[in-house]
C-alpha cells in the first residue's frame, strides 16, 4: 500500500465560524490550530496547507481559568537596548485589540516555520459579533458542545 500524499488539486477548504463567547482560551486555541493545520482530515499531509479558513467572533469575551487574566504576561521587545515591554492578559482584553490574545495563543500552537505563517493568514479574528464573511457561508462549529470543560461557569 502506497502512502497518500495530497497535491494542491486534492485540497478542499471550508469556512468555519466559531463563537468564542465563554470558551476557555487554551481549549479554543488548540481546536483552531488543528482546523488551520488540517489534522482533522483523513487526507492530512504535513507539508501542505490542508486546513480550513477559520472565523472567530466574540474574541473579547474569551475566558481564562485561574488567575491567568491578571497574572499572564505578554512580552514584546522594541528592538532597542532595554526595550522589553509587558502587558497582562486583562490589559490586552480591555484594550483596543482584544483579539490578539486569541491570535497569539493559536500562533504559539502552530510549528514555527514558513507554513505556519501561511496558515495564520487563514485565521480571521473579530472582537465583536460582526464579520464580513457572510458570502463564504461558513459552517458553525459549536465548541461549547464538544466538551463540557470547554466552557467556564464563573
Amino acid at each position: 500500500m502506497k502512502t497518500f500524499t495530497a497535491t494542491p488539486a486534492d485540497i478542499e477548504k471550508k469556512w468555519i465560524l466559531i463563537d468564542a463567547e465563554g470558551v476557555v482560551l487554551g481549549r479554543l486555541a488548540s481546536i483552531i490550530a488543528m482546523r488551520l493545520r488540517g489534522k482533522h482530515k483523513a487526507t492530512f499531509t504535513p507539508h501542505m496547507d490542508m486546513g480550513d479558513n477559520v472565523i472567530v467572533i466574540n474574541a473579547d469575551k474569551i475566558q481564562l481559568t485561574g488567575k491567568k487574566r491578571t497574572d499572564k504576561v505578554y512580552y514584546r521587545h522594541t528592538g532597542h537596548p532595554g526595550g522589553i515591554k509587558s502587558r497582562t492578559a486583562q490589559q490586552i482584553l480591555e484594550g483596543a485589540h482584544p483579539e490578539r490574545v486569541v491570535e497569539k495563543a493559536v500562533q504559539r500552537m502552530l510549528p514555527g516555520n514558513r507554513l505556519s505563517r501561511q496558515l495564520m493568514t487563514n485565521l480571521r479574528i473579530y472582537a465583536g459579533t460582526e464579520h464580513p464573511h457572510e458570502a463564504q457561508s461558513p459552517e458553525v462549529l459549536d465548541v461549547k458542545s464538544l466538551n463540557a470543560k470547554n466552557t467556564r461557569s464563573a
